[in-house]
């Protein structure tokens, strides 16, 4: 349990488990991911009563994932040489169990007891096993021998090379979270870019695909998935969020509450399907955005990053450079900080003059420039697609390992003089890992000021949200997990 991200959640929750079926076992064994990789995880079990027509004891078995309560099990049948498993809509030849109540898991309205339940419901309405002849039985002992591999961790790596993956063939994957505006204009700028091999948005609303993601699907999107489904993200190599709550939120900090609560339950189910992924937090505010997503994902701080000020820093060049005629400064110049008013001109490098009268003049000349282009860049919105171009555009650097700058949101601890973890934009190289370096800026007392104070806000604000990265220590749980403590 030293392992388990959430252990005293995962504890209570088992505690109650145990309680409500006394017959359930519980052990810690090591399980194989499709990608071939191992956990040692929590296990548990035993029969469910099912009735149809007659009552029947039907045995399953649970995998509790290490971001447990914040991701679902893995379901399986568990069935004996006398059964065989009866395909349908909620089991599949292997005894994967699959059910909407595992597809719409999310932290604290899901539990353990609760998916029971439905379990129990689903099968009362179509049986998953049935009784086998003898016969029968000893042609079904080599696929049941199988079976049971799998669901203890010891997939046949020969047969599923063989028979393939679902990701076989993308070297390049890409997923959205969320299909608003925002990510599906992430998705439309990704394909028409050519960055990736193939897309999954994952449509996490409820009820069935409208507007954009049905016309994505009726149009028929070259390389793009629509799911509902986190599995479908497994082995991304970027994960895009947009996702934003849309409750019935009071104050900004109540919308900023209601996001950070929507990430808990994506956050870790992403992190967990793809565990080398660089996660690019578009959602809002993305400075704190991305701060909770490092926290929930346990990523290195490399790996997670907000699209930040990427956007207002190429229109901040392009200004130069096409309105202002000043090329030469805008190779340098980069828009930093926090999004919104508060946003920064900063520059990476300053031109060699021949004394120190020539340097304050070409200064004041630098921020005449720099002022007029930043006027003009209030007054351009931040609509979705030029997000999602944005996006794409931080992608492709990622993926192709290009190594190029982009103002993105990164931890800024230690830059500045800045004490406190928060998330601003700076001048980063991007390569495959994420965040590769950090570009230095010229120093300018009155930038590092006005970081300062964004710091410094960023944080009071994080203070007053309920995020509970770290939980107290809960009751010990009965003997029967002690071995696990």
């Amino acid at each position: 349990m030293r392992k388990y991200k959430f252990r005293d959640l995962t504890m209570e929750e088992l505690k109650s488990v145990s309680m409500t079926y006394p017959n359930f076992t519980f052990s810690m064994n090591t399980y194989t991911f499709k990608d071939g990789s191992q956990k040692d995880l929590l296990n548990f079990s035993g029969t469910v009563p099912v009735k149809y027509g007659n009552s029947y004891n039907i045995p399953i078995r649970l995998w509790i994932l290490d971001s447990h309560p914040f991701a679902p099990p893995i379901c399986f049948l568990k069935p004996t040489s006398n059964m065989g498993i009866a395909v349908g809509k909620h089991v599949d030849a292997r005894g994967r169990i699959y059910l909407p109540y595992l597809q719409n898991w999310s932290h604290p309205k899901s539990t353990l007891i609760g998916l029971i339940k439905e379990m129990i419901s689903k099968f009362e309405e179509e049986l998953p096993l049935y009784s086998l002849s003898s016969s029968d039985a000893a042609r079904q002992s080599e696929l049941l021998s199988y079976i049971a591999k799998i669901t203890e961790g010891e997939t046949d790596m020969k047969s599923r090379s063989k028979t393939g993956g679902r990701n076989e063939g993308c070297s390049n994957k890409i997923t959205v979270v969320g299909a608003g505006d925002l990510g599906i204009a992430c998705v439309l700028a990704v394909a028409a870019k050519d960055v990736a091999d193939k897309v999954v948005l994952l449509d996490l609303s409820e009820g069935a695909a409208k507007g954009g993601t049905m016309d994505l699907e009726i149009f028929a999107v070259p390389n793009v998935e629509i799911s509902k489904d986190f599995s479908a993200s497994a082995d991304s190599k970027v994960v895009v969020l947009t996702v934003n709550s849309l409750g019935n939120a009071q104050t900004y900090l109540d919308v900023i509450q209601g996001n950070v609560d929507l990430f808990r339950g994506i956050i870790p189910a992403v992190s967990h399907y793809s565990q080398n992924a660089v996660l690019l937090v578009a959602s809002h505010p993305v400075e704190v955005m991305t701060f909770v997503s490092w926290k929930l994902s346990s990523f290195p701080k490399s790996r997670v990053i907000g699209v930040g000020a990427n956007l207002d820093s190429e229109r901040f060049q392009y200004m130069l450079t096409n309105l202002l005629k000043a090329e030469v400064l805008a190779k340098d110049a980069w828009v930093i900080g926090e999004q919104g008013e508060d946003k920064v001109p900063s520059w990476t490098s300053c031109n060699v003059v021949a004394n120190q009268t020539e340097a304050m003049a070409a200064h004041d000349s630098r921020e005449k420039v720099a002022n007029r282009a930043m006027e003009i860049l209030k007054g351009r919105g931040q609509r979705s697609w030029s997000v999602g171009l944005s996006v794409a555009d931080l992608a492709d650097s990622i993926l192709k390992d290009k190594r190029k700058v982009h103002s993105v949101s990164t931890l800024a601890k230690g830059c500045c003089n800045i004490n406190s973890e928060v998330f601003l934009s700076l001048p980063c190289i991007l390569g495959t890992s994420g965040v590769v370096e950090m570009v230095r800026l010229e120093e300018d007392p009155l930038m590092q000021e006005k970081l300062q104070s964004s710091a410094g806000s960023i944080h009071d604000l994080q203070q007053q949200l309920k995020l509970n990265f770290s939980l107290k220590t809960l009751p010990a749980l009965t003997s029967v997990f002690c071995g696990f403590i």
